[in-house]
Order: C-alpha cells, then structure tokens, then sequence
C-alpha cells in the first residue's frame, strides 16, 4: 500500500493570454504559452484573472477551470527529449509538487486558502502542446505514458498565490484515478466494466461522461 501525501505546494503559478500562432498554413489561437506568476490572482469558476485560452470550446469552462500539471513530471520529459521544459510548459496554470496522476482522483476535494477545488478530468493534450515545442509527437507521447496532468473545477472562489499549500480534504469514495481515468480513455478502449465504473462517478466531466457514454453505447451494440 502506498502513502499518499495528503499536502502539496503551488511551486509555479502559471498565467497566459491566447496569441496566435502559424499551424501549416494557417493562424491558430493558443494559451498554451503559460509564464510563471509571483502575483496573487483572484481564481474563480471560470478560472484565474489574467488568464484565458484560445479554444474556448475544448479549453476552460467550469469543468476546465483549472489546468494542472504535476513537478514530478518534469525530470521525465527533460531527460526523455533533453529540452529545458520550465514550469508552465505544459500550458498548465498549476504546477504541483508531491502527487501526480496516481494519487488523485475523480471527484476529490482539494482546499488551498479560501479556494475549494474538485478534480473532473484528465488534461487532454493537444495538438498546440507539440506546437509549442516544436514536438509534434509531445500530446501523443504524453497520452500514452498517462502523464497528462488534469483539470479542477472551482467550488469555492478565491485568490491564489505561488507558495500555497494545497491538500486533500474529501476524498471520493470510487478512488478512480486519474491515472485510472487515462487507461480507460485511451489505452483500454473496450473495457466495457472500466468504462461503467468511471460513469458511475457522477463528478467526472460532462464532456467526458458524453464521450464514455457514447463509446459505452457502440461497444453494448457489438456484443
């Protein structure tokens, strides 16, 4: 049995407003281009002042408030590709220490201040993270090793600074990981008893929930 850390530190908040930039022939609006923050910045449920996304129909909104990504993460992706990679790197406004995708789970509650947060999903990375670093193969590589970071969503607002403890205060009795929540996604496609499980918890994000309950759908018609 492993033990879990139940507290974590913000060691870079990370903020960035869309620019554009050339995809092939044409003009894209990204946020990925995150820079770390000593500021204290008002978090609410659309997410932090002074922030935003270029794709607001897969970025942001209340399930996407907060994208996160995990300190531990960082030895692997620099010794793996010999690249730098600073914090905010992965478009993440949060990075964290201490935990990483094994450790938290689908509908935990996490406190920070005042701030009262909720894990909803996985990060799904995207095209935008390979063109940020010239690494077409980067989102693609960062699916399959399930290193993807995840999202919060914002139950209580509040403001938050670079330094904060952040630490688990309700945990989600399915302990679905998001680790767990990966596998089912992208690596086991067809576990159909997987699938049901990660249903079953009503916090997990609704573009998530569509696109599980779909697949569930097409795979009960082929039995």
């Amino acid at each position: 049995m492993t033990h879990h850390i139940e507290t974590a530190k913000l060691v870079s908040l990370n903020i960035g407003m869309p620019k554009s930039i050339t995809h092939g022939s044409k003009e894209v609006l990204t946020g990925i281009y995150k820079q770390p923050s000593l500021a204290t910045h008002a978090l609410s449920t659309i997410g932090l002042e002074g922030d935003g996304q270029g794709d607001t129909i897969h970025h942001g909104g209340p399930d996407k408030a907060v994208c996160v990504y995990f300190e531990q993460r960082y030895a692997y992706w620099r010794e793996k590709y010999e690249e730098p990679f600073d914090y905010g790197a992965f478009g993440e406004n949060f990075t964290l220490s201490s935990w990483t995708e094994g450790d938290l789970c689908i509908g935990d509650i996490i406190q920070a201040g005042d701030v009262i947060l909720q894990v909803s999903q996985p990060r799904q990375p995207c095209y935008k993270l390979g063109l940020r670093h010239k690494l077409p193969e980067l989102p693609g590589h960062v699916q399959r090793e399930g290193y993807t970071g995840l999202y919060f969503r914002v139950l209580q607002e509040g403001h938050i600074q670079a330094g904060m403890t952040f630490e688990i205060k309700y945990k989600h009795p399915a302990r679905k990981t998001v680790m767990e929540a990966n596998r089912v996604m992208y690596r086991d496609k067809d576990d159909i008893k997987g699938i049901r499980e990660l249903l079953d918890v009503k916090e997990l994000a609704a573009s998530w929930q569509e696109q599980l309950g779909a697949r569930l759908t097409r795979l009960q018609l082929d039995q």
